[in-house]
């Protein structure tokens, strides 16, 4: 199938690096031009420059601003103006013993990972129904549904990015705009490459043998016994952003490589 994104406007939130890295990557490659968000300008400007030498045809616009907060999504929003799809990824997380995760660590999950996604699909959903299409994308997670007893907190707000999807896809109904959630898996993103680097060294293992007593010990019932790259994970956030997915709404798509316990 040809993805065609030619003529959308597009902005991807925390694209600095990793899964929203590649998914802005694949949208520019696709034809679409690409808002890049991050917290800091600096941080913007090295990922466009860093995008740009990989699709010298692409189209990329920074959208710097902490969606963590009203004003830095304020400040988001400004910047990205008329948009016709909104992939929610940023997201914040950190591996912590459940009784001793304080209240301040639970209020960043929550801001980062679900309110700032209620910010932005809050002020661009209703602008993207008046047009009559749009598409918006909650980059949940496995952990949504099988809950990391080393995450807890995590795991609940990515719970969260599904009921925001049945919730607004249900709000946006017989507009041309599709809501949808995409859950990885456990994928190799800068921030568990670094993980796995760092017990790698303290145990005085390869990074190949901690990811398979990862998948053997905390996700065994993976079905590919690997991490995913976050490019397989951008090719199907692709999809759904495409005007090929106009029947596809509401819905939990899995790109987690079988860990889910589940037919459906």
């Amino acid at each position: 199938m040809q993805i065609d994104l030619a003529g959308l406007r597009a902005l991807v939130t925390g694209s600095t690096a990793g899964i929203g890295l590649a998914i802005a990557e694949r949208l520019a490659a696709n034809g679409a031009e690409v808002g890049i968000n991050g917290r800091t300008a600096a941080r913007v400007e090295s990922a466009i420059a860093a995008l740009q030498g990989k699709v010298p045809a692409g189209r990329f616009f920074p959208a710097a601003g902490d969606i963590a907060t009203a004003e830095g999504a304020g400040q988001v929003l400004a910047a990205a103006g008329e948009i016709d799809i909104l992939v929610n990824n940023a997201g914040w997380f950190e591996p912590k013993d459940v009784f001793e995760i304080p209240d301040e660590d639970w209020e960043k999950a929550f801001q980062v990972n679900v309110l700032g996604a209620v910010r932005l699909t809050r002020a661009l959903g209703p602008r993207m129904r008046e047009k009559g299409f749009g598409r918006i994308v909650f980059i949940s997670s496995e952990s949504a549904i099988q809950i990391p007893t080393e995450m807890v907190h995590y795991g609940m707000t990515k719970t969260a990015m599904l009921s925001l999807t049945r919730g607004f896809a249900q709000a946006l109904d017989s507009s041309g705009v599709t809501v949808n959630a995409v859950l990885p898996g456990p994928t190799r993103s800068e921030g568990v490459e670094g993980f796995v680097q760092n017990l790698a060294r303290q145990q005085g293992r390869t990074e190949a043998e901690m990811e398979a007593a990862f998948f053997r010990h905390a996700r065994p019932t993976s079905l590919l016994k690997r991490f995913i790259e976050v490019e397989e994970v951008a090719d199907v956030v692709a999809f759904v952003c495409s005007r090929e997915a106009s029947a596809v709404t509401g819905a939990p798509i899995r790109v987690d490589g079988g860990v889910v316990l589940s037919v459906a």
